[in-house]
């Protein structure tokens, strides 16, 4: 991007459009482990070296940010406004507005969407969007505001009460995968096979290096020395379907739903810069991708995880393509059930789904997870010669989100 307008060709100018809002720039953390290696880290910190890398690749001063937008599912004792602290630690000034939103799995994707319209009615020229997750210190509470005059307090797990329970139906979104698996008949083999794919597909994209570019290296600090926290530890090498098929399901009775074909429960933060088009021609820059289109739909609460049917299937009417002209897709893994419940709804051709493997076996860093699919949906992209992408997510609550990204 540091490059100069005399230093791009004509085509290069020609394809970006004053009026279209552009990625400039995208970058992710490594994803650490529940209680891993990230888990000394706050979610402002992992989101604070997220943003200042997305602008360090672009070449842009901090001062220039108009506004950053991050989201974060798990907020509970971790100090206002979470983002802005990201913001500021990053080195963003402090005349640069910062707020955090809250769409739970679809925080990341959302913030990216709101950047987006930002510059398109004129707001903003030059914004920060993303989202940063630390599940490891989401805390336990006890309410004691208004005191206890007899028995026992009962002590509630943030993460699991505010993260991972629907609150229509105190259903934990295990439960709702198992609703899901029973709706579209998918079998607990079908499950595990999924699983052990993303497993082996994110092993690969390890060993061949696909994920370097896309990932930021954390420095972690420790009693000894710091730590250069450069890869994802999620993932488990070495996976295989028979030893997946050992595992007890977790949610409900003779249920198929279990520990190794649902997503993990993981710290990282993910970003994107994001530019007005007059903005990417007077700085003379050559952009990652164009964004085309946003979708956000609501099912039920129940069957949450089949959110991104409908999401898809809405964000495609508006770019205006047709299913079988999107080069690739990364539809979030939340289960395996959800998964393919969503992949046998849309009809989309599972070879291009999710290619170098799933939070399956990255790991769902909830508020942090939308910006992450977009990030390696764009250096997928780039790395496989295609064009069109669609990033997407279901949402707690019954939703989906989705958004289409052209290469240019």
């Amino acid at each position: 991007f540091l490059g100069t307008l005399s230093s791009l060709a004509a085509a290069d100018l020609g394809a970006v459009a004053i009026k279209e809002v552009y990625i400039v720039s995208a970058a992710r953390t490594p994803i650490g482990n529940f209680l891993g290696t990230l888990s000394s880290l706050a979610a402002a910190d992992l989101g604070a070296v997220a943003i200042k890398e997305v602008l360090h690749r672009a070449g842009v001063p901090p001062t220039d940010v108009d506004e950053v937008i991050m989201g974060q599912a798990l907020t509970a004792g971790q100090g206002q406004n979470p983002a802005r602290q990201a913001a500021l630690k990053a080195g963003v000034p402090k005349e640069a507005p910062a707020y955090l939103i809250n769409m739970l799995c679809g925080s990341g994707l959302k913030t990216v969407a709101l950047g987006c319209q930002a510059i398109r009615c004129g707001d903003a020229s030059v914004v920060v969007a993303g989202g940063q997750e630390c599940m490891s210190r989401s805390p336990h509470v006890l309410h004691l505001r208004n005191g206890t005059k007899m028995g026992e307090a009962k002590m509630v797990d943030t993460m699991l009460c505010d993260g991972l329970t629907d609150a229509f139906y105190d259903l934990h979104m295990g439960v709702t995968a198992e609703n899901l698996a029973k709706e579209f008949e998918i079998s607990r083999e079908q499950q595990d096979a999924f699983a052990a794919k993303s497993q082996q597909l994110a092993e690969e994209s390890q060993k061949k290096g696909y994920f370097v570019d896309e990932i930021v290296a954390v420095s972690v600090p420790s009693r000894k020395e710091t730590i250069n926290f450069d890869k994802d530890e999620y993932p488990k090498h070495g996976t295989t379907v028979e030893g997946l098929a050992k595992l007890k399901a977790c949610f409900i009775k003779d249920g198929t739903v279990t520990p190794g074909n649902a997503s993990g429960i993981n710290d990282s933060a993910a970003a994107v810069l994001l530019m007005s088009g007059s903005e990417v021609q007077k700085r003379g820059g050559k952009p990652l991708a164009k964004i085309v289109a946003f979708s956000q739909t609501g099912i039920c609460p129940k069957t949450m995880g089949a959110g991104p049917i409908s999401a898809v299937t809405k964000v495609l009417e508006k770019a205006g393509w047709k299913l079988d002209e999107v080069d690739l897709f990364e539809l979030n893994e939340a289960f395996a059930a959800q998964a393919l419940a969503v992949n046998k709804g849309l009809g989309v051709n599972p070879d291009r789904v999710n290619i170098g493997g799933g939070a399956i076996a990255l790991g769902h860093p909830i508020g942090a997870s939308g910006c992450r699919v977009l990030v390696t949906l764009l250096y997928a992209l780039k790395r496989t010669g295609g064009k069109r992408g669609v990033a997407s997510l279901c949402v707690g609550g019954g939703m989906g989100v989705a958004m289409a990204v052209e290469i240019v």
